[in-house]
């Protein structure tokens, strides 16, 4: 019977005929550690698919809540790559925000409020050309300098022209999408959850600040059976009080990283 290096071996002078010392041993894998490898990365790429698959559920009926736009999870790309719904956006904002720079000015003193409108084409922009690009290249500019969007939440004009990245482009309207409802802007569903989840952790630590214990985590002060009793009243010639019903307690949802659960794609 062959060895497993022999075995190895063997493979790779099928694919590599002028091969002809054997690697060495530690770098052969066993096919049931190869598959096993693979059949994980396959999974892990699913679930990160699914994962961009949802957002752009997300996103998709948020510019059609805004703009009417005729699009869906799978024309996403389609619908945007000629750049001009992401610079009728980015204006948008800019409006947006300068409404919110007047009717709260102390606020948005500590925010950064863009104002400089992206100029763009929008009649008979093919997709792919060169107007598309600069369109794109415009809306990217706006992003950086206007609402210092980080680098590792930016994309390029080829991840949405030609397909390159799509789980940048995503991740950067998510975030603009995030910067706008600051101002006012209505939001894609995912950033309302985090705002809710953000502002109930916010009020959580507000009445831990002011020494009162959420109602949530507060212990009960009865006894909540019949054979255990508490024992500054074990002496004490009481009535067995009633079983303690424990309050149902809200658990906030894991909100992990956006890019880390869709890093495969």
């Amino acid at each position: 019977m062959r060895s497993v290096e022999e075995a190895g071996f063997a493979d790779i002078r099928k694919t590599h005929p002028c091969a002809t010392t054997a690697p060495h041993p530690d770098m052969l894998l066993t096919t049931q550690s190869l598959s096993s490898i693979s059949s994980s990365t396959k999974a892990h790429m699913q679930i990160s698919m699914e994962y961009l698959y949802a957002m752009k559920e997300d996103l998709a009926e948020w510019l059609k809540t805004l703009y009417d736009l005729d699009v869906t999870a799978d024309t996403f790309m389609d619908a945007l790559e000629t750049g001009c719904a992401l610079c009728r956006h980015a204006n948008n904002v800019n409006r947006a925000a300068q409404e919110f720079q007047l009717e709260y000015p102390e606020a948005a003193k500590s925010m950064k409020v863009p104002s400089k409108d992206v100029v763009f084409q929008s009649r008979n922009v093919i997709p792919g050309s060169f107007l598309a690009r600069d369109n794109v290249s415009n809306f990217i500019t706006w992003c950086r300098q206007e609402l210092w969007i980080k680098d590792v939440l930016m994309f390029e004009t080829n991840d949405l022209v030609e397909r390159c990245n799509e789980k940048n482009f995503i991740l950067c309207l998510l975030e603009v999408a995030r910067r706008g409802s600051k101002f006012g802007m209505l939001a894609p569903m995912l950033i309302q959850l985090e705002e809710e989840i953000e502002e109930e952790i916010r009020d959580q630590e507000s009445l831990r600040a002011e020494g009162v214990q959420p109602a949530e985590e507060s212990s009960p002060s009865r006894c909540y059976s019949r054979k255990e009793s508490c024992q500054s009243v074990e002496d004490e010639e009481e009535p067995d009080p009633e079983p303690y019903v424990w309050p149902q307690k809200r658990v906030l949802c894991d909100m992990r990283n956006l890019d880390e659960l869709v890093s495969c794609c």
